[in-house]
């Protein structure tokens, strides 16, 4: 009788054709968001999940929340501080100005900034076509002081969030998504990152950024331009 041929297959060999087929069945979504929640770490990562899932599912009613109108000190937050975040900052001086609002700070930083950075060069030319130009800022790394000094904290997305909770657990009560002050149905959007992106993809981001900014200046100056008023500071959330 004639004994059974031992597998020619190496160990390598089978486990890459395991993810091959794995790459196959999965998708690709879950497959990139898997990656997130990894690069997040175990307390973020499950932070991130949650808003992901809530938000698919559309009960995500804790990224509605807007800040008080009393707010006075504000920090917009993204990653690096070189392309989102500055450039809501510098929008929104603009808007409080135009407002005649008084004794508003705003500052913008990154959670994973390297201090001292320029802006990033796509991030300076939709600027300077918006009036704002960025050619002499200088990234910030988010430290405790900004966060504990601040009344509303205004994340871009929420990988932002998702780390800004997990980082700053006493502060969850004033931080909040930007993309709650968008426009109609964009509302509750995630204001994504435009560093791999082109040109064009830097300008639809500052476009966005620019309704929120406004609908954001109007609340605080108590004219929400006739939209519904979110729930405010200090009011009960969704808790993760």
């Amino acid at each position: 009788m004639t004994a059974p041929e031992a597998s020619t297959t190496a160990p390598d060999t089978r486990e890459s054709l395991l993810r091959k087929g794995l790459r196959a069945i999965v998708p690709r979504r879950l497959r990139a968001e898997r990656g997130v929640m990894l690069r997040l770490g175990p307390r973020a990562g499950r932070a991130y999940l949650k808003l992901r899932l809530l938000g698919m599912a559309g009960l995500g009613s804790s990224n509605l929340r807007k800040a008080s109108p009393n707010a006075r000190s504000v920090v917009f937050v993204c990653f690096g501080n070189i392309m989102r975040s500055p450039m809501a900052e510098q929008m929104f001086r603009r808007a409080v100005a135009e407002r005649g609002l008084e004794g508003i700070r705003v500052r913008s930083a990154g959670i994973h900034a390297t201090a001292g950075s320029e802006a990033h060069p796509r991030a300076r030319v939709a600027a300077r076509e918006l009036g704002l130009p960025l050619d002499d800022h200088r990234s910030q790394l988010l430290t405790n002081s900004m966060v504990d000094e601040a009344d509303a904290i205004f994340a871009m997305d929420f990988q932002n969030k998702a780390e800004l909770l997990a980082l700053f657990p006493q502060s969850e009560s004033k931080i909040f998504m930007l993309g709650a002050y968008a426009d109609g149905a964009r509302q509750q959007c995630e204001i994504a990152d435009p560093y791999f992106g082109d040109q064009d993809e830097a300008r639809q981001c500052y476009r966005i950024l620019q309704a929120c900014i406004n609908n954001l200046a109007a609340s605080l100056s108590g004219k929400d331009s006739g939209r519904e008023q979110g729930r405010s500071l200090g009011t009960a959330s969704t808790k993760l």
